[in-house]
């Protein structure tokens, strides 16, 4: 490992944890799509919300849950 490996990014560019609250079903299935896609639930949740943000994919109306 080189010293590099180890370096912490500057205060402004770490991440902040976050928590979602799924049904049972939908953590499962999102799961194991991230294993079919061999990346991780996070960074697939991430390019999900980046992709939302620049407009790239939008959410349907009126799907509001209970």
């Amino acid at each position: 490992m080189t010293p590099q490996d180890t370096e912490r990014p500057p205060a402004g560019d770490r991440k902040k944890n976050t928590s979602l609250r799924l049904p049972p079903k939908t953590l499962k299935a999102l799961k194991i799509r991230a294993i079919e896609e061999e990346i991780s639930v996070q960074k697939l949740v991430e390019n999900l919300i980046l992709a939302y943000l620049d407009g790239q994919i939008t959410l349907k109306k009126g799907n509001k849950q209970p």
